[in-house]
């Protein structure tokens, strides 16, 4: 266990052994930690940034909370940054073999590490991290041309896609195909395909990324450039997926910060997951979440879980402000399957 208070402006003191009397569930190194001024909040870090309540940024803090999701839904929305501080155009390097960190990740980009983009780009890395777990690396013969994701769930998300551009530069050569089923996809965008063609672009007008003609994720060894698409659909899983499949038949199902055993929606998808036999990777914001969704997948299928419990290094990395549990919690934190 680490001290709650790490990275917050002062070296730890030792090992954390001061455990919190309120919740029991986190400990400090010393009673200085224990009673630190309060954390920045997600505004002020936006705000120190100029991002604030601006494009998809808006999302990120409470501010964006009253914003009805259906008039603001956005795919083609920028970063609002200078380009040296996000990823708007093809990577200058081809993809190291695995990416373990977001460390590895911004030096493969040449991204400085105070950026804020990895706040948003956890949701294209929970589709990188989950092929990873479930062994469905790039240069698999199966998906070397296509990949397709059914991915439930959404929320927020949906009113930033134009991050799943960064798929090209992580996925060189591919056609990434996304499935986006959930009952928060508006009725009047149930059906709809978006093709993200660029990646999302920076705040300068003379960059490359604002050429209509660049090529994207060129790769060398097969001659191919990637593609991603997105199709919005709106229900559950369960009652989708029939019609879906008809075309789109999956490699692995996604479902982020899943919450199965809050929702009893989740039962008849775990046990149409069951049936297909497609691997199937969920993520939560904390570690009991995922042991009490392994607990309701374990009692369905009668299996132990496929993919254990393991913590996503692509994890968002600012903590989720005003949760109802006495315990860290971040976007995408861990991840299993089945």
């Amino acid at each position: 266990m680490e001290c709650a208070g790490k990275g917050r402006g002062t070296r730890c003191l030792g090992p954390p052994r001061k455990r919190c009397h309120r919740c029991g569930a986190v400990a400090y190194c010393s009673a200085s930690h224990q009673v630190h001024e309060k954390r920045e909040t997600r505004c002020s870090f936006l705000s120190k940034r100029g991002i604030h309540q601006v494009g998809m940024w808006l999302y990120e803090c409470c501010c964006g909370s009253s914003v009805a999701s259906s008039d603001c839904f956005r795919s083609n929305d920028g970063w609002h940054l200078p380009r040296i501080l996000c990823p708007c155009n093809e990577p200058v390097a081809p993809i190291p073999k695995q990416l373990s960190s977001w460390k590895d990740y911004y030096e493969w980009r040449c991204i400085p590490l105070h950026s804020p983009v990895a706040l948003l780009l956890h949701w294209p890395f929970m589709i990188y991290q989950a092929t990873q777990v479930a062994g469905l690396g790039s240069s698999t013969s199966e998906i070397r041309d296509k990949l397709c994701i059914h991915y439930l769930g959404p929320e927020k998300e949906l009113l930033q896609l134009a991050v799943f551009a960064e798929l090209h530069a992580l996925f060189p050569g591919v056609h990434v195909h996304i499935e986006l089923v959930g009952p928060a996809i508006p009725q009047h965008r149930d059906g709809e395909r978006i093709d993200l063609g660029n990646y999302a672009h920076c705040l300068e007008t003379d960059c490359i990324c604002k050429s209509a003609s660049e090529n994207l994720s060129w790769d060398v060894q097969t001659g191919r450039t990637s593609k991603v698409t997105l199709q919005l659909r709106r229900g559950l899983y369960h009652d989708c997926y029939h019609e879906i499949a008809k075309d789109f038949s999956p490699h692995l199902v996604i479902a982020p910060n899943a919450g199965i055993a809050a929702y009893s929606s989740w039962l008849p998808t775990i046990e149409l997951i069951k049936e297909t036999n497609v691997p199937a990777v969920f993520s939560d914001y904390c570690e009991e979440a995922c042991h009490l969704g392994a607990c309701c997948i374990s009692t369905l299928t009668g299996h132990p879980l496929t993919f254990p419990i393991q913590l996503n290094p692509f994890r968002q990395p600012m903590v989720v402000e005003d949760s109802a549990l006495f315990l860290p919690c971040y976007s995408n934190c861990f991840l299993f399957g089945m």
